[in-house]
């Protein structure tokens, strides 16, 4: 941050009058905006500065003065673009947002044009304090009416369907049998049998014990908006989930058909794997779930309490609110920040698989071609807020909340990026996700900051695989002062790929420091809620990941989960190179610590001798400072 930035930050911040160019409306006179993060903007205006001022009341034909402001972000954006504002700053450029919703019709998209200059940024900021200028990637639903058995039905007015659905600021169910058990379990399950002995290997049959399913279901067969299996594919791996749409069901032979392939077989030697089937009106009959007939656009729902007095049913229109994108690597977008901004209520896919499944899939041509079975397939490269190609960018003060799929994703080319003193809640997949590049084709990923975070549910939709932070192929980064709770699986995973030679991998030199892992492992095994995979796998493995102020609390699944125990640190396919200090893991039904002999570990609760006095617990976690009010989560 630039000395005048700084300033910007105390409330020292300059305005300066411009004109009218290119059609766009300017303000005569533009006043400051700029404090720290949880204190609204300062009025005091100096010499040299533009701010500029946007409101949900706002109009696009006013001059973007904080008396007549603005009513969208993308013509604040655009009105910086014309006038070429950003070509040679002195000090950092404000955009200020009143407090309010400003809907989200389509994604906003910044890219290289919008980078700040000479070390000063572009700064997009809730001028109103943390969580007070809220982008909402959703529409009201509106007109309910009762239908049967205490559901509800509305028109909806789409042209394309949507993939969850968000009530009074929570999620809500789609349809599904088994019901589940409670909003934070995503059991109980069905499970997959052997159709016949030589369909161990297909991935798209599932099936069934006799009476589990019931023939009436109406599971729109062979139509564009099916129902679906959710399921743990592998048999007993509990490792990753699908989501896929049925063809059909074959009542004759207790089995369906799916759409596509799973990541996994179906069976293993010591179990089916688990799911629900989900996507039917035939299913809905728990409060709390909907459906969406596509066919008929109507959106059955059914309230807990049985009325919908003072519901608030959003359904979501975007599966992204803001794409940071630079035009290349050479090209990047850089020095654009984006300050205590709410972000929101997006959406899901129909179709979901973690990965290519196997080496080579993506069609195209790599040095190491397994890294497609670890990384997102190309039409799942996405979050709420996605950033490609850029450095220096930052998102602080965030409160990021109800996605469809991830909250944050980093993908391939992004350096110096920093996110923190944010909280992120009810995530669809991972909280924060960074998917550098193939390894041995240069290192495009690094030197990233993660401080000050809450990270709360993550994994709704995606449990399999998920993570409150998961760093791939990326090093040098920095992870600090965080807490995640509530995960099926992980809450902090680095993974690379085990067949890497060294200096072709790039999961090196990253930092964890003051981390807390609450809740995770609660549906899952084989795991770490601490997890690396394929790290630093050639002699003499010399310290180059470290880990230091961690507490795990207690990592226990749900007991219908058939894998292997879950642990406090996995270290999986190698994960080698790491020192660990001061950790303390709660308890596990497997090992606390689970490693090759390739690591360094000091005062770790699984060692004897361990000094619980040299643990800093009133440093772990989230800081003083932290702008929202997390007490008694």
């Amino acid at each position: 941050m630039s000395p005048q930035g700084n300033k910007r930050r105390l409330g020292v911040v300059p305005g300066i009058a411009l004109g009218v160019a290119a059609g766009l409306v300017l303000p005569a006179l533009a006043f400051a905006g700029g404090s720290a993060v949880g204190a609204p903007a300062a009025d005091t205006a100096g010499p040299g500065c533009q701010s500029f001022w946007v409101a949900p009341n706002g109009s696009d034909a006013a001059n973007g003065s904080k008396a007549k402001p603005w009513r969208t972000v993308e013509h604040a954006r655009d009105v910086i673009r014309t006038r070429d504002l950003t070509r040679d700053l002195r000090c950092d450029l404000v955009v200020n947002l009143k407090a309010g919703t400003y809907p989200v019709a389509r994604t906003i998209t910044f890219d290289d044009r919008d980078s700040g200059s000479n070390g000063h940024q572009v700064v997009y900021r809730s001028a109103d304090g943390p969580g007070k200028a809220v982008f909402e990637a959703a529409e009201e639903v509106t007109g309910w009416e009762p239908y049967k058995d205490g559901i509800y039905k509305a028109k909806v007015d789409i042209d394309q369907p949507f993939y969850t659905l968000y009530v009074d600021g929570e999620r809500a169910t789609t349809a599904r049998y088994p019901n589940r058990r409670s909003d934070e379990e995503w059991a109980p399950y069905l499970e997959s049998v052997l159709i016949e002995p030589e369909k161990e290997a297909v991935r798209d049959q599932v099936g069934y014990t006799e009476g589990e399913w019931d023939e009436t279901w109406n599971l729109n067969s062979y139509t564009d908006w099916p129902a679906q299996l959710m399921i743990w594919s592998g048999g007993s791996w509990s490792w990753f989930t699908d989501t896929v749409p049925i063809k059909n069901a074959d009542w004759k032979d207790n089995k369906v058909i799916l759409d596509y392939w799973t990541r996994y077989a179906m069976i293993n030697s010591r179990a089916g794997s688990r799911y629900f089937v989900q996507n039917s009106l035939d299913l809905l009959d728990a409060e709390d779930e909907y459906y969406l007939d596509w066919a008929t656009k109507e959106l059955y729902y059914k309230p807990r309490g049985g009325t919908m007095d003072g519901k608030r049913v959003l359904r979501p229109t975007q599966t992204q609110v803001l794409s940071l994108a630079g035009a290349t690597p050479e090209r990047r977008l850089h020095d654009l920040a984006f300050e205590g901004l709410g972000i929101e209520s997006t959406d899901f896919m129909q179709w979901y698989r973690s990965g290519w499944i196997s080496a080579g899939d993506s069609g195209q041509k790599h040095k190491y071609p397994e890294y497609d079975r670890q990384i997102e397939m190309t039409r799942n490269r996405f979050g709420a807020v996605t950033l490609t190609n850029t450095r220096d960018v930052e998102l602080t003060g965030l409160h990021l909340r109800d996605t469809g799929y991830h909250g944050v994703y980093l993908l391939s080319a992004n350096d110096h990026v920093k996110i923190s003193d944010s909280l992120l809640e009810n995530i669809g997949a991972d909280g924060i996700k960074v998917e550098g590049g193939y390894p041995g084709e240069g290192d495009v990923a690094h030197h990233n900051t993660f401080s000050n975070l809450y990270i709360d549910h993550v994994g709704e939709l995606v449990p399999g695989d998920a993570a409150g932070i998961e760093l791939m192929d990326t090093g040098s980064n920095e992870v600090s002062h965080v807490v995640v709770k509530h995960s099926a699986r992980y809450g902090i995973s680095l993974e690379a790929r085990p067949e890497v030679k060294d200096g072709e991998g790039y999961a090196l030199n990253n930092k964890f420091s003051y981390i807390r892992l609450e809740q995770t492992g609660l549906d899952s095994g084989d795991m770490g809620a601490f997890y690396t995979y394929g790290v630093d796998n050639q002699e003499p493995h010399p310290v180059q990941n470290t880990v230091k102020q961690m507490v795990i609390t207690d990592v226990i699944p749900d007991a219908s989960m058939p894998d292997s125990g879950t642990r406090g640190v996995h270290m999986d396919a190698g994960g080698c190179g790491f020192s660990f200090t001061d950790i303390e893991v709660g308890q596990v039904t497997d090992d606390k610590y689970q490693s090759y002999q390739c690591n360094e570990v000091t005062n770790a609760n699984w060692v004897a001798g361990f000094d619980a006095t040299k643990m800093e617990y009133d440093k772990i976690g989230v800081l003083p400072t932290f702008p929202y009010d997390v007490a008694g989560r």
